[in-house]
């Protein structure tokens, strides 16, 4: 384990494993040259996991990474060294697509900015200002994987119209595609990023998306920062290119630029689309079972697309 994890995470692991902790050590190069030829599996939480951080363990035959998303893992090397990576999807699709709603519902409403106007006293001297609204909006989705499909479910709900765009149109769903991020832009006054990172995806929602996205749109990203840039996110905001943003992911998590933290039009929050205590436990837990599911010679229970399955048991 490189970096610190929940203890879900360490106490099931230390149960069933030799559990080393890297992160404890002051010379972390030095331990792993002490280590690494040992090691077969890898537990990831956060930092970047490359081919240098793979030379170091040459016996590596799976990375279990805490998260649906691993653009922090180098999966195209990991399957080219024959080693296996494994997410955690599925069991934090709701929890997801539940705070995606409820950011978007958030920053249509202003209900931060509404709260904090009635903690000030505000409202004993006026009613709050008039908001936008849901209502007769269209709602355009950046990727419609597992979450992005859980997200439209629950804005059917809503009653507004939903579009999307990802490399290829899907058969099995009722919404309209787009074949360009511009030309969903375009068409709708929601943008949803449900996007992963890398370098396929990244800065894919940029200056010219954004205008087309235009001064009544709204830009709600809960997929990875990098799918949005954040320079030209800032320009739109400042020139009133578009109306809003509500955002769950950053750049440079977690740094988060001033120029964002000082504008109050917009909403907010540190990336917490999976983080209550059910979903993050659901989480931990099939970190955990994706390791005893390998060594046990049955396979990984969720390998990602990048490092398939071929049926070579540990």
């Amino acid at each position: 384990m490189l970096s610190p994890m929940m203890p879900l995470i360490t106490e099931g692991l230390d149960d069933a494993f030799t559990l080393h902790r890297a992160y404890e050590k002051p010379d972390r190069d030095a331990y792993l040259a002490e280590i690494g030829p040992r090691i077969r599996g890898l537990a990831a939480g956060h930092g970047r996991i490359d081919g240098a951080v793979m030379d170091r363990l040459p016996q590596l035959e799976i990375i279990a990474n805490f998260g649906v998303g691993y653009d922090s893992i180098d999966a195209v090397e990991a399957g080219r060294r024959g080693i296996i990576v494994t997410n955690t999807p599925d069991v934090l699709t709701d929890e997801v697509a539940d705070l995606a709603v409820g950011l978007l519902l958030a920053t249509v409403r202003e209900l931060p900015q509404a709260d904090r106007y009635l903690r000030a006293g505000k409202w004993l001297d006026k009613p709050y200002p008039l908001s936008t609204t849901l209502r007769s909006r269209k709602v355009g989705i950046l990727g419609l994987g597992r979450i992005g499909k859980a997200v439209a479910k629950r804005l059917e709900a809503f009653g507004v119209e939903i579009a999307y765009h990802g490399r290829s149109r899907q058969a099995d769903v009722p919404y309209a595609y787009h074949p360009t991020l511009v030309g969903l832009a375009k068409a709708v006054d929601v943008l949803m990023a449900v996007a992963p990172g890398g370098a396929e995806t990244k800065g894919m929602i940029n200056a010219e998306v954004l205008r087309a996205l235009g001064p009544t749109g709204i830009l709600v990203n809960v997929g990875r920062g990098s799918v949005v840039d954040e320079r030209a996110l800032i320009e739109a905001l400042r020139s009133k290119t578009i109306l809003s943003a509500g955002l769950d992911v950053f750049e440079d998590e977690p740094r988060v630029p001033a120029e964002l933290i000082a504008m109050d039009h917009i909403v907010l929050v540190p990336h917490v689309g999976s983080a209550s205590v059910h979903t993050r436990n659901a989480m931990g837990q099939l970190v955990v079972d994706n390791l005893l599911s390998w060594f046990a010679g049955k396979g990984p229970s969720t390998p990602v697309a990048e490092t398939p399955w071929t049926g070579r048991a540990a």
